[in-house]
């Protein structure tokens, strides 16, 4: 006997003039009732609402899957966790536990990676804002320093004569890659002949050690052309090392960047049809790199600082439905109990949002918005979605790249985060915020006591 279907009042829709787009009339939305098996509602009903969860099998199967591309085109292949993209411990130790060393861009994150039992030769300490603390430590424990701008070689140099020490350094190298607005706030330029200058003042101090060469060349890059170019000049960069002072590099950090299937707001086609493919991205780094002469043993490794790539599409937020109205527009209105506070990407993104139980076939345009009393708190200001009522449960999609890290507490607090392990339990792996959290820093004046 089949299930009795929903009842829906009759509607009349107001239709648009105007074209068909290419992909039809279809505005079927599917729900999302579970999560790598685990029922939405049995998530929310434990852990409460707003929920961040995080899939573990997911993470391990990007992980395998993006290294097996890369090492498919060329033999040494290193991938380094981008702490900056989702610095939670769960998660890094997962992306640790699959061979990835760390990437940290502060103190802060260097400390986190320590912490978790990453030696200091296994971190890639990038970022323009190092302190003379951290390059000590740093120094000591044989990170691998990028040097991001001549203040601070000079500051490697003061520390390291010093200490009578030896670090282990690279620089970050800016170029064209024909993307634009170029990224060349960080590191040395290539067209200008800087980069090349600083590896020269590197290469003649006796206290540092010259290991390799990095970029990074953008976010979210649509280009597979783009990485290409940069290793081609990083290569170029690295015959001049050969050649003039007989240096084998040990590594060439090719940085992150690649995008993930999130679609951006300003792109008409959905991501997965308009982004390179990781296979795409792999056939321009490798290609360049194989320019490279010599033997097996005196090839650099690649190494690769993926972030959103391997993360975004592991990463879900449950959202519970406040209330529905009408704008003035007639434009139909969704509140939810997740705001931009906690989604910082949807700024950027159109974030695919699915009903976590069976709705009924009329859909319309619909803006979603948070519960935040601001009018930015928009979630989608725009969408084909189908009726939800009061307390009816929303799965936002590919959340895991940048929101645990840029979230913030504004006016409501950060929410539980679970991850479901690989075994299909779920685990807390960051506890929700109180009063007490809020508080515990704040320290209020006796004269204003009892006031």
């Amino acid at each position: 006997m089949s299930a009795k279907k929903i009842y829906e009042r009759p509607i009349v829709t107001k239709n648009q003039a105007g074209f068909m787009n290419k992909f039809g009339s279809s505005s079927l939305v599917k729900p999302k009732v579970e999560i790598d098996g685990v029922l939405v509602k049995d998530l929310v009903q434990k852990w409460g609402s707003p929920l961040f969860v995080i899939s573990e099998k997911q993470i391990r199967s990007n992980q395998r899957n993006a290294l097996r591309i890369f090492k498919s085109r060329y033999p040494k292949v290193q991938f380094a966790w981008s702490y900056k993209t989702n610095y939670l411990k769960a998660v890094c130790a997962v992306f640790h536990s699959e061979g990835s060393w760390a990437e940290v861009v502060s103190e802060f994150e260097y400390q986190k990676a320590r912490r978790l039992g990453i030696s200091g030769e296994n971190i890639i300490f990038n970022g323009p804002d190092k302190s003379e603390n951290a390059l000590l430590t740093a120094i000591k424990e044989n990170a691998k320093i990028h040097i991001d701008h001549y203040d601070e070689l000079y500051k490697l140099l003061e520390i390291t004569e010093a200490n009578n020490l030896k670090a282990n350094v690279a620089i970050r190298v800016n170029m064209d890659v024909g993307v634009y607005p170029k990224w060349d706030r960080f590191g040395f330029n290539y067209e200008n002949g800087e980069a090349w200058q600083a590896l020269k003042r590197i290469v003649i101090s006796k206290n540092l050690n010259l290991i390799g060469l990095h970029t990074h060349i953008g976010t979210y890059m649509m280009s597979a052309d783009a990485y290409k170019i940069a290793t081609n000049k990083l290569v170029d960069l690295a015959k001049g090392l050969k050649n003039n002072f007989n240096i084998n590099l040990e590594y060439i950090d090719l940085g992150g960047g690649f995008a993930s299937h999130n679609t951006l707001l300003g792109q008409y086609l959905p991501a997965e049809e308009v982004v390179p493919s990781m296979d795409q991205f792999a056939d321009a780094i490798s290609s360049g790199l194989i320019e490279l002469s010599g033997s097996l043993d005196e090839l650099p490794t690649l190494v690769l600082e993926t972030g959103r790539a391997l993360i975004d599409d592991a990463g879900y937020l449950i959202s519970k439905v406040i209330a529905n109205k009408r704008l003035s527009t007639g434009k139909r209105a969704v509140i939810i109990d997740a705001g931009v506070n906690i989604l910082f990407t949807s700024f950027w993104y159109k974030h695919k949002i699915h009903p976590a139980n069976e709705t009924g076939v009329h859909t319309e345009d619909t803006a979603i918005y948070g519960p935040l009393c601001m009018n930015i708190d928009c979630i989608r200001d725009s969408i084909i979605f189908p009726n939800v009522k009061k307390d009816d449960l929303l799965v936002i999609d590919y959340v895991g790249a940048y929101n645990v890290t840029q979230w913030m507490q504004f006016i409501t607090m950060r929410p539980n985060v679970v991850m479901i392990m690989q075994d299909g339990t779920v685990e807390l792996i960051r506890k929700s915020e109180d009063i007490d959290y809020i508080e515990q820093l704040e320290i209020l004046p006796s004269s204003l006591k009892n006031r």
